[in-house]
């Protein structure tokens, strides 16, 4: 799944591929925010964490897993 996370004041999102599913990633950013906390935590998937203010949080956008095009379009 695409995940991209726009953050305010920063000149560009954050975009990256997981693997969890986009009701996990939805529960964890609700619990973030409704929480308060400062930060919430997303794996890529090669493994990588990363850490997304809740403060300055602009959107989240989740997309589903598109099957790769071979050829070309017209």
């Amino acid at each position: 799944m695409d995940i991209r996370i726009g953050i305010t004041n920063a000149p560009r999102e954050l975009s990256f591929e997981s693997k969890q599913a986009p009701e996990d990633i939805q529960k964890v950013v609700t619990d973030a925010v409704e929480g308060k906390t400062a930060f919430f935590t997303l794996t890529d998937v090669k493994g990588r964490v990363y850490l997304v203010p809740t403060h300055g949080l602009a959107y989240i956008e989740l997309g589903g897993e598109e099957a790769r095009r071979v050829g070309f379009v017209a």
